[in-house]
């Protein structure tokens, strides 16, 4: 009976070791959980802001759609193969050597052949010395005469003074009859030069100096045009 007491005391000891052994690593068990779920390991970035979309900034000012309805005109003029930019308009105002129609025929066989190379002694049509080029615009013209050095036209030609030398038409010789050209007006003449080509060129500046005279084709030469006649 005795030995059944002890047995039943151990086993009743043993029991309540192995309740609170279990009470207690249950205890450790939820301690573990609650830890790793509500702590964060220091080597764990920090959370970043969520980035927002940039605001787009608002329009103070209307914004206007101007129409241009006007042709558009380019800002730099090609002469290339045209009048010169600051070239005369002698034909609008009538100052013209010969009849209306010849002079138109002369001013655009000047402007056929402006631009194209300098060349001694070529009468065209691909270049022109300043006599050649004289002569062949002439003959486009309906002008007709010897083609011949700027001095043997100086010969064959009569002086003119005041504002007939302005006119369009006249020839003007330069460097003692070494050249000559075609005027345009008062200010400036056509020329095959020897840097340039077939050219317009002012008279103020570098051939103001260089000027021999003004001369126009003898009437009696047979050298005008029939409205000149």
């Amino acid at each position: 009976m005795k030995d059944l007491k002890k047995i039943f005391v151990l086993s009743s000891c043993v029991l309540l070791v192995s309740v609170c052994f279990t009470v207690a690593a249950s205890a450790q068990g939820r301690d573990r959980i609650v830890r790793s779920t509500g702590s964060q390991p220091t080597n764990m970035p920090s959370a970043q802001p969520k980035p927002q979309p940039a605001s787009r900034p608002t329009l103070t000012n209307d914004v206007r759609v101007v129409r241009q309805d006007q042709a558009w005109e380019p800002l730099v003029t090609n002469t290339a193969s045209s009048r010169a930019v600051n070239a005369p308009r002698g034909l609008a105002a009538g100052r013209t050597v010969y009849g209306m129609a010849t002079s138109e025929r002369l001013e655009r066989a000047i402007k056929n052949r402006y631009g194209l190379p300098y060349r001694y002694g070529s009468t065209g049509p691909n270049s022109y010395d300043c006599s050649g080029f004289v002569w062949s615009s002439f003959q486009e013209a309906g002008i007709f005469f010897t083609r011949s050095s700027a001095r043997s036209l100086w010969a064959q030609s009569e002086p003119v003074y005041g504002d007939d030398r302005f006119k369009f038409g006249t020839l003007v010789f330069f460097n003692n009859l070494g050249h000559m050209g075609i005027v345009a007006d008062e200010n400036g003449f056509y020329q095959a030069s020897s840097s340039k080509g077939i050219t317009y060129s002012p008279f103020a500046g570098y051939w103001a100096s260089r000027i021999v005279g003004y001369r126009r084709l003898k009437p009696e030469s047979g050298a005008m045009p029939e409205d000149n006649q």
